[in-house]
Order: C-alpha cells, then structure tokens, then sequence
C-alpha cells in the first residue's frame, strides 16, 4: 500500500485489536460496475448524501463527470479528489454550487487510490482501492484498460463508512480547511440523524450492485471481449464473486445491526459445518449449507395474512410446482437457486404449521430444517448465556428445542444436536469466524452450490 494514503492509513488502524479490512484485489471492470451501483442508489436514497470521491487522473473524473451531474442533483454535497488536468476545472458539473473539487499534489498518495465514500443517515457505502504498482504486477503488467488490477475492498458498514470519510477530510484539511470543518460538521450532523432515522432497503441496494455486476458480466461474454482478453476468464470469476460479497456483506451488516447477537450467521454456520460432519454429509452439501447459515438471516421469510389464509390444499399446489416465493434477495444470483429455496423454508415446521407454505416432514429440505433448528439453538443459547445465571445454558437451550421435536423440528436432527452439544460441553470448540469476504469465490466455484436441496434425511 502506498505510505500516507487513506487506504493505508485506516488499514494501519485495524491493525491493532480493531476487525481487520476484507481486503482484495479486484479488476477495473468489475470496480466500475460496483461504483455505478452503489452511486445510482442515491437517486433512490431516502436521505441526501455526503460524497468523498478519488479519482488517480482527473480524465477518469472527465469520463465520469456527466453521471455525477445528476448523482450532484440528489446530493447534499460532493467532494471530489484529482490532480488538476486539462478541462478538469471547465466541465459544468464542476460549477455546481456543492460541488468541490481539491486539486490532489501529483506526489501525493491519494492521486493514485481510487475512492467512493457516501455517508447519509439512512444509506452508507464505500469502495476503497489503489491499483497494483509495477512490483505488485511484476511480468504481467495489463496490456489494455480491461486487465488493470485494484487492491482495496468495499462495504456498506456506516462505522467504516464515517471512519474513512474522517480521514478523507483530515487529508483534505492540508488543502482546504475550511472545506474539511465544513465537511466534519455534516458528519457530525448526519451521524446524530441515523440514530433516528429508518434506513434505506438494503435488499434493495445488493440487488442493485448484483444487477449492475451480472451486466459488467454479459458484456464481457460479447465474443469481441472473450477472444480478445486473455484474462477473461479470471475476470468473469472475480465479477461473480463480488455478486456473492454482496449477500455476504449484507449478512454481516444485518448480524451487526443486533448489538444482543452480533455473531449469530457466524455461529450459525459453524454449527452447520459440524452437523454435517455427524450426519455424514457430502462434502458439497456441507458446503452448500454453511453458506446457507452465513446467510439465514438474509433469508428470513416474512409471516403474511395472505399466506395465513392458504388452505392446504392451495400450500400443496405451491410447493409442488416451485411456485413458492423465494428469499427474495438471492434469487437474483442463479448460482444461489438452491441456497434461496433452503432459506425460504427455514421457517417451515416438521408438522406443517410454519411458513410460508406450510410444508410437512420429509417434504421440507433437510437443508433447511437443519438451519431451522440450530438457528433456534443458537438464539436461545445466545440469550440463557447473556441473561440467565445458570451455569448450564447449553443443557437449557437443547432442553428447550428438545421440546418441540415432532413440532417444529425433525425429531432425528435432535439426536445430531444433541451429540453436538455434547461435544461443546466437553470442550469442543468452533470456529466462528467471519469469513474473509473477498474471497467469496470459494463458496460459488462448484455447480453443487445450485442441486436442489434435499428433502430427505
């Protein structure tokens, strides 16, 4: 990383006890589609935003600087970052009264970084990157536009969000103080905001960054670009595995918007890995179902009066032709087809009494009443440790599950959890840790990921 830019400086900063940055390296094409995404969302955002732009050279701004005109229109205000060049200054979106444009040294090393920071009280997202030096690529320098190479990451977490646009504006205090006090006061004012305002869709936003992603992606398979560029196919991975960091990063966000369960999609996931090592699982099944308990938390089913007032008859129907509505979200991702249907039938009972349509024993995925009961486990083992002086809340939280077998759960899954259990109360331990999301490709590289989920045991 370069010494003294900002991406260096708030990786310097979670290097000592913080969570660590999901740093990775990611392709032009596949940067562009994420910024557009990300930037288009603010013409949907409930709230107008604070924009922190870095551009290396000010003829990417130029390139860029017709879209922000109308991204400046829904904007509180728009900061962007460059070394002065010709017609920098001239273009008219450049005039806009909250538009600022600081004219970055060219030793300076945020001209080389590449940057998008929107911080509003209800919608918050970033890309940090700076791209490869000659060392980094060695012999395989990029050739054309479409082989450049980034490092860096994106989120949507607000903390990191603010805390990058902090250093953002003590970069700029150099330049512009008055801008950077400025600029501080709107932080400041938008951060007491989001404590009381409800925030922007964010199923709707990673719907949006997937869509634009998929369409960076059928692009690239146009026969022009697949026998022209000889990394096309490194590429076209690294634009899908960002389609699934997406879902990842909005588990994370959900996971860490519960202050009482911040760690619920990790444990979640680790407990499934485990189970499936007990009922002997395949090796793409396990796999198929951690991710499944990465993201059971996008996946929730909502109860509806509509679903309610199905006959059975009419749930039978449903369920038999596939006409059950998916988990919304990741059914917009083909190779997450068969993650959707277990985590639209989480909330299915082993008795036919659950949602959304009712399905009955064997007729469940097993997927999905293995994510079901542990889910389950895992809330009320959370809350026996955090508000129960009991020294057994392993044994409380499976006696209270154990309850409902033949109800809500699988009588069968009980026997594997309470082998699990078990173990965790002689000292197993799991391994719940946040994945390292921008290295999302494993979870998608094999086409087991979309097999229909089994409804047997």
């Amino acid at each position: 990383m370069l010494e003294g830019s900002i991406l260096q400086r708030l990786d310097e900063a979670h290097g000592d006890g913080k969570q660590p940055l999901n740093l990775g390296v990611y392709y032009k094409n596949t940067l562009v589609a994420l910024c557009h995404a990300l930037e288009d969302f603010i013409l949907d955002s409930n709230s107008a935003p604070l924009m922190v732009t870095a551009f290396q050279r000010g003829k990417w701004y130029l390139q860029e600087a017709d879209r922000y005109s109308d991204l400046a229109d829904r904007a509180e205000h728009v900061t962007i970052m460059a070394t002065p060049e010709s017609g920098f200054d001239t273009h008219p979106t450049s005039s806009k009264e909250n538009v600022v444009l600081v004219h970055l040294k060219p030793e300076d090393p945020v001209a080389e970084e590449w940057h998008l920071m929107i911080l509003s009280p209800t919608y918050t997202a970033m890309v940090l990157c700076q791209e490869l030096s000659d060392t980094d690529y060695g012999a395989n320098k990029p050739k054309e536009d479409l082989e450049r190479k980034f490092y860096g990451f994106w989120t949507f977490e607000p903390e990191l969000v603010r805390e990058t646009v902090e250093l953002a504006i003590d970069h700029i205090k150099g330049y512009q103080p008055e801008l950077a006090e400025a600029m501080a006061q709107k932080v400041a004012r938008m951060t007491a905001e989001s404590a009381t305002r409800q925030r922007d869709d964010l199923d709707a936003v990673v719907s949006q960054v997937v869509k634009y992603l998929q369409d960076s992606r059928k692009t690239l398979h146009q026969p022009e670009q697949a026998t022209s560029f000889d990394g096309f196919k490194d590429l076209n991975e690294n634009i899908v595995s960002n389609e699934m960091q997406a879902f990842l990063r909005m588990a994370q966000l959900l996971d860490a918007t519960d202050v009482s369960n911040p760690m619920a999609a990790s444990e979640v996931a680790a407990m499934a890995e485990a189970m499936s090592q007990l009922l002997d699982l395949p090796a793409w099944q396990a796999k198929r179902l951690y991710l499944s308990g990465l993201l059971h938390r996008v996946g929730l089913p909502e109860v509806t009066k509509e679903r309610n007032r199905k006959s059975q008859a009419q749930k039978e129907v449903l369920a038999e032709d596939g006409s059950a509505p998916k988990a919304s979200v990741l059914r917009v991702m083909p190779q997450l087809e068969a993650i959707s249907k277990i985590l639209t039938h989480q909330r299915e009972a082993w008795d036919g009494s659950g949602i959304p349509v009712g399905l009955a024993y064997d007729a469940i995925p097993l997927e999905s009443r293995i994510i079901c009961l542990l889910a389950d486990f895992q809330q009320k083992l959370k809350a026996y440790k955090q508000y129960s002086v009991d020294k057994n809340p392993f044994t409380h939280a499976l006696a209270d599950c154990q309850a409902l077998a033949g109800k809500r759960y699988d009588p069968k899954l009980l026997d594997a959890l309470s082998l699990l259990v078990m173990g965790m109360q002689q000292g197993m331990t799991l391994q719940a840790y946040r994945p390292k999301i921008a290295m999302g490709m494993w979870l998608v590289d094999s086409s087991s990921v979309s097999k229909n989920p089994t409804t047997s045991s």
